[in-house]
């Protein structure tokens, strides 16, 4: 099955998890993996889907062996662990990576939908990416918005500064990227 038509029956079956109209463009794709290369180290990622992103950071250098995935959709994780050998896929949501990753990771790379879950969730996510990511690491993070997908106050309570770092116009719909880290 191509990726287009597993995105499109994904998001007629499961549409609250999916939240988007269209898979991430290889435009968006870039500009999330822009900060990566082959000395990167180990990257997770969080909400693959179909494997836009994942295909992306792979392109950027990282190897497959410092490449984690965080996964709920189990058709998806069927799909990610066959397009993708030698990378790390896990079936389970992205609040749990510290129980499954050892911390140092150089960044985060999540198309998740953030503002379309509880704020709480949102912030578990959020926390989860700190945790395992080493005191320089990034944690980069797509919106359809005009805002981050973290709060000022989750920002400060998380202690994390935020930076725009692209628009996507080529994007359906247009996106931003942000990347988070800490102050």
């Amino acid at each position: 099955m191509t990726d287009t038509l597993l995105f499109l029956r994904q998001l007629i079956s499961r549409p609250k998890q999916i939240s988007a109209i269209a898979p991430s463009s290889r435009f968006l794709a870039r500009a999330m993996t822009a900060d990566l290369g082959p000395s990167t180290g180990r990257v997770v990622e969080f909400g693959p889907g179909t494997g836009v992103l994942t295909r992306a950071i792979l392109e950027a250098g990282v190897k497959p062996q410092n490449l984690t995935l965080f996964e709920y959709n189990p058709d998806f994780v069927d799909h990610l662990k066959s397009s993708f050998p030698g990378v790390t896929v896990h079936n389970k949501g992205a609040q749990t990576a510290a129980a499954h990753v050892e911390p140092g990771i150089s960044a985060v790379i999540s198309g998740l939908p953030l503002m379309s879950m509880p704020l709480e969730v949102r912030e578990a996510i959020v926390r989860a990416a700190f945790d395992v990511l080493a005191p320089d690491g990034i944690y980069v993070q797509f919106t359809y918005g005009s805002k981050p997908q973290v709060t000022p106050e989750q920002m400060e309570k998380l202690g994390l500064k935020v930076e725009q770092t692209a628009y996507v116009l080529f994007n359906l719909p247009p996106a931003r990227v942000h990347r988070f880290s800490r102050r």
